[in-house]
């Protein structure tokens, strides 16, 4: 398979080809490179220096015979261009493993990035003394220290091979997942100014030309300056050489550090595992918060960056994360508690599993590679705590076929299938393991892989069993699950063979659409039967949108990769500024398919997935999968710019799905638990309306059905709990319908908008929405929406719009009449208000017909009051006669609603007849038979009130007394809560006159038994009080007696309700209550002392109290202290 085409990375400085600084060269424009040159760059990338010498190298133990034979010595010229050209040459590989690729925190952007902090060092002149030994560059970073502080000086040393960077060490110690600024800006300032770094030998060489006296010299020094460090190492040494049977004198030559790796050595970067496990593992600590999960989807982008770099490292880093992610504490726990992971967890792990079948299926990895990653996956899918996969879904799910039947018994044998597919266990692994299987050595597949002109000319269909081009030539690809040949896709995007990707992506869209084609052949014999039957069995087990393996994303993000335009300057963060950068595609053609383009394939081929027809999957998080991933569909798709060409697929595309019968979602029959089209018919809607509304229109009408709910509510009728969907109950399966609910309300919506001022598809819509919505809640907010709609500020409103939204007002009144809830009064005002918009015949209506709309209090204190407001009045901008029309229509609704619920709407009914007298005795009317019927005491009171404060005490007066006859206070209910209308009823009656207040006086004796209320009804008819005049104004009157009537028998009654209460107190009294009772011995004294025989009466029924109670002694001897 051919390398991929090099390209440079979003975010990535100039690749290795682009820097001619980088390659150290120093030539006119134009100017050959050299030989010397060109031959020491292949062997620098692919030869270990140690195959490159002739000589057995100092730091092996065997010699390579062949190596002898083929090679004569090197010349030392040629092992210094090879030395030289070993250092990586591309900045992209040192900004890779410097840059986490993660969105910085806000206003730093790429100030805390290692690759330009090291880049900043550079250009500041901070790099020093810079050497290169052999395979081993180093060199000091001065950086500037904080206010106040020493500039700082880093150590740092290089160690590299074969063009990669082997180890890395600097003074800085500090430990993070990648490399550091101070190595960064080391190894920039090599790449740029190579040619101005001194560069040696490795030192082995060096000391191979040094004589007995040169070596000891040398080593003396050496030990001289550095005798505190290396003289105990030196001494140790020494004695171990001159030992002669020392294990260091039978091992042949000795180490150099500067001679880069051996033969048998493995050639990959530096990577810190033990820093990479602990960042892993510090995040999943964190999982709770937003940042962590960024930073590990952060990191398993850089695991897909170095698989495309080919990268060894991409498998090895991708080994430490899942391991520490299976040991990651939460799973026991939530294994043990059985409760399901997070979502935000549940994606990382979605992400690593998917990540591993790219890594698995790998098309140039060794088998002892891929051997030992399947055999760890192996281990880790045995674990109790690695999750399973979420979603009924298939792993030997149906092949990419051209023909599929509509057996009518194929919906059981579907069902046994699933039944048996969930009770095998399935782990996130299953599908990495499952792609150890697959193979690249097709002889079809590597044509297809292989060249753009790949047809029957080349090959014919001779000896196979299934087809491999389509009628027009096209190459397909079948004999393999959909998904899985996607896979295999997005596999080779991922290892960097983006031409190849795009081949294969092209043989499987070809398979889709003749699978389309034999599909719609099949639906049109057999679409007269299933019209007829009305229901079908789901033709798609499992689907596209929301699978593990992605498919359709997978595919259409290889496609549209191929068209993106690349913008010149780019930083590390390209969406990192102030505003988001918008991406740009152009249309690239596709080869041997004349008129094609690959974005065209990439719209088609995301329209078709989203638009098949499919069983929800179960669980909670495979269902928000589902929608989650229609949503990135989606993203995608608006990113692209219509234009002409895309429009015309668009159109193409959406009558296949109108004519798709059971295959797509849009199809005149659904399968009952099918997914609803929604959120992808309200992306079609918007997206077609500017070109073809009919379309547009018919497209998004077909897509408001909600088949799970049509099955179990007639239209127009509600849910048990109107605000809440409870399918979620009826249904389990169903966890996310309120989610769906709302995508259908947002696509109503949008339809009602475009509509305006087009009354054929207004009423269309309205009627789908009355067939097809059964929440109160969406179907108000709906109404709301349209209103809004049809009212803009400053510009006539829409009188269609206006009866739409009031007709889908009426409509949730209806449907929520009997199941109140808390916004029902909201609901109630907003009608008023819409119907007031619409005119008063409108407002008028709802008040004759609220029977059906309204409770009682509803018309009454909200429908009446506020049709008849002044801001109402003026807004409806009525002449005197109009007026008085809706205010008699108003005063009918009340009168009829004090008559259904009089203790709750005969006092509404009052206020809003006030001006009209002959509805206000109606009124009074209607309180008068309800007080004979049962009307409370307290609504007859406020009434009562009420009419005082109108001025008429006389009727008050009557109310009053009809309250009373109803009431009932208890000896012990002083603290009763009518208490104070009673207190009332008694001042109103005493400023009536004599008359009145004898008439209540055996009233208030037969309903009030508390003998300190008595009392003080008492005391206030003895003050002076004030009476009414001729015209109602106050006057003053004579003090009445309590010797005569009327107040004598009140007075009785005190007295007597006093001995009854004491007596009532002292049969269960205890010792803590004696201060009370003797206190309240000392308020009935006041009330005897009335009497003109009061002091004798209180005297003999003391003298009754010590007699009957004077086992209480000490209670007794607190009633002589006090009372004699």
């Amino acid at each position: 398979m051919d390398p991929p085409a090099a390209k440079r990375s979003r975010g990535c400085p100039a690749g290795p080809e682009e820097r001619d600084a980088g390659a150290g060269a120093v030539r006119g424009r134009g100017r050959p490179e050299a030989l010397l040159d060109l031959s020491a760059k292949r062997v620098a990338e692919s030869w270990a220096f140690e195959q490159v010498l002739s000589t057995p190298h100092p730091t092996l133990e065997k010699t390579d015979a062949q190596v002898e034979e083929r090679f004569s010595r090197v010349p030392e010229p040629v092992q210094k261009r090879i030395v030289f050209w070993s250092f990586p040459r591309s900045e992209r590989e040192i900004c890779m493993y410097s840059s986490l690729g993660c969105q910085p925190p806000e206003g730093e952007h790429d100030a805390r990035v290692p690759f330009t902090r090291g880049l900043h060092l550079l250009q500041s002149g901070a790099v020093d003394r810079v050497l290169q030994v052999g395979f081993h560059l180093s060199g000091n970073i001065r950086e500037p220290g904080g206010p106040g502080e020493p500039e700082r000086l880093y150590p740092v040393s290089v160690s590299f091979d074969r063009c990669k960077i082997t180890a890395v060490s600097c003074g800085c110690d500090n430990r993070d997942l990648f490399y550091c600024a101070h190595v960064v800006a080391l190894s920039l300032y090599r790449i740029r100014h190579a040619r101005q770094v001194e560069l040696r030998l490795p030192i082995s060489e060096t000391l191979s030309q040094m004589s007995r006296e040169q070596l000891q010299k040398f080593v003396q020094y050496l030990i001289s300056a550095h005798h505190t460090e290396v003289l105990p190492t030196a001494q140790r040494l020494a004695d171990e050489i001159l030992l002669l049977g020392s294990e260091i004198n039978l091992v042949h030559g000795a180490p150099d550090p500067t001679a880069g790796a051996g033969i048998e050595d493995a050639n990959c970067w530096h990577l810190d595992e033990e820093q990479i496990q602990e960042q892993v593992k510090q995040l999943l600590s964190n999982g709770g918060y937003y940042g962590a999960s960024q930073q590990l989807r952060s990191m398993f982008c850089k695991v897909r960056e170095m698989l495309r770099m080919r990268d060894s490292n991409g498998a090895r880093m991708l080994i430490l994360m899942t391991e520490q992610f299976l040991q990651d504490p939460r799973l026991a726990l939530w294994r043990q508690q059985g409760a399901g992971m997070t979502d935000k967890c549940r994606q990382l792990w979605d992400e690593l599993g998917a990540l591993w079948v790219c890594v698995v299926l790998s098309p140039h990895c060794k088998p002892e590679e891929q051997a030992s990653w399947l055999q760890l996956l192996g281990q880790w899918d045995k674990l109790d705590v690695c999750p399973l996969e979420e979603g009924n879904y298939s792993f030997d799910g149906p092949n990419v076929r051209p023909t599929v039947a509509l057996s009518p018994g194929a919906e059981g044998e579907e069902e046994e299938e699933e039944v048996a597919a969930a009770g095998s266990r399935h782990t996130v692994f299953g599908r990495a393991l499952q792609a150890g299987s697959l193979r690249w050595s097709d002889a079809h597949l590597q044509r297809i892989l292989a060249s753009d002109s790949y047809g029957p000319s080349l090959t014919g269909n001779v000896g196979s069993d299934k087809p491999i081009f389509d009628p027009q030539g096209h190459p397909l690809w079948l004999g393999e699950p959909f998904p899985t040949a996607c896979a295999r896709v997005d596999t080779l995007r991922a290892h960097g063979y983006p031409r190849q990707a795009l081949r294969l992506a092209g043989a499987v869209v070809n398979t889709l659409r003749l699978q389309r084609r034999q599909q719609l052949e099949t639906y049109k014999q057999q679409k007269k039967e299933l019209l007829q039957k009305g229901s079908t069995c789901i033709t798609n087990t499992e689907g596209w949108v929301g699978h593990p393996l992605d498919p359709i994303g997978c595919l259409c993000r290889a496609l549209l990769e191929a068209c993106r335009l690349e913008e010149e300057t780019l930083t590390l963060y390209p969406d990192s500024g102030p505003e988001k950068r918008k991406v740009a595609y152009q249309h690239v053609p596709v080869p041997g398919s004349p008129g094609e383009s690959y974005l065209a394939l990439a719209l088609e081929v995301a329209l078709l997935g989203l638009g098949q027809q499919r069983a929800l999957p179960e669980g909670l998080y495979a269902q928000d999968k589902v929608v989650r991933n229609e949503e990135q569909l989606l993203a995608l798709l608006e990113e692209v710019e219509l234009d002409e060409r895309l429009v015309q697929v668009l159109r193409k595309q959406a009558g296949l799905l109108l004519e798709g019968g059971p295959f797509s979602g849009f199809g005149e029959v659904l399968f009952r638990e099918s997914v609803p089209m929604h959120t992808c018919a309200r992306y079609l809607f918007a997206a077609l309306l500017p070109h073809d509304p009919d379309l547009a229109y018919r497209l998004a009408l077909r897509a408001m059905r909600l088949p799970v709910l049509e099955t179990a509510f007639p239209a127009g009728e509600a849910h048990a709990s109107p605000l809440d969907s409870v399918m979620s109950n009826r249904f389990p399966r169903w966890f996310i319908l309120g989610h769906l609910e709302t995508r259908q309300c947002e696509l109503a919506s949008a339809m009602l908008t475009a509509a305006k001022g087009d009354p054929k598809w207004l009423h269309a819509v309205l009627g789908s929405i009355r067939q097809n919505i059964h929440s109160p809640a969406l179907l108000f907010k709906l109404a709301q929406d349209a209103c809004k709609t049809a009212t803009p500020a400053g510009a006539p409103p829409d009188t269609t719009l206006l009866g739409i939204a009031l007709e889908l007002g009426l409509q949730v009144m209806r449907m929520t009449l009997n199941t109140m809830t808390w916004r029902r009064r909201e609901m109630v005002r907003w009608l008023v208000s819409c119907a007031t918009e619409i005119g008063p015949e409108a407002l008028m209506n709802i008040m004759q017909n609220w029977y059906s709309l309204f409770t009682p209090v509803e018309a009454a204190t909200i429908v009446a009051v506020t049709g008849t407001t002044h801001a109402t009045l003026l807004r409806l901008q009525l002449d005197t006669a109009r007026r008085e029309e809706l205010w008699a229509c108003a005063r009918t609704l009340a009168l009829q609603c004090a008559m259904k619920d009089p203790q709750n709407c005969a006092l509404p009914a009052l206020t809003l007849c006030e001006k009209n007298h002959a509805a206000f005795e109606a009124a009074y009317q209607i309180v008068l038979d309800a007080a004979a019927g049962g009307l409370g005491h307290a609504h007859l009171f406020t009434v009562a009130r009420y009419m005082e404060h109108r001025g008429l005490p006389l009727r008050a007066y009557k109310l009053a007394t009809l309250a009373l006859a109803q009431l009932s206070i208890a000896f012990n209910q002083d603290s009763h809560p009518a208490v104070n209308d009673v207190l009332w009823a008694c001042s109103l009656s005493h400023s009536l006159g004599r008359h009145e207040l004898s008439a209540i006086v055996p009233l208030i004796i037969r309903s009030v038994h508390c003998a300190p209320m008595l009392s003080d009804i008492l005391r206030r008819w003895t003050l002076s009080a004030p009476g009414l005049g001729p015209l109602g104004a106050r006057r003053a009157a004579k003090p009445l007696g309590t010797d005569r009537a009327p107040l004598c028998q009140l007075l009785d009654a005190a007295v007597a309700a006093y001995i009854t209460t004491s007596h009532s107190r002292l049969t269960h009294i205890s010792p803590r209550h004696y201060g009370d009772f003797i206190e309240f011995l000392g308020k009935a004294r006041e009330t005897f002392l009335l009497a003109p025989d009061g002091h004798l009466q209180f005297a003999q029924f003391l003298e009754t109290l010590k007699q009957t109670y004077k086992g209480k002694k000490k209670l007794m001897l607190l009633v002589r202290e006090r009372f004699g």
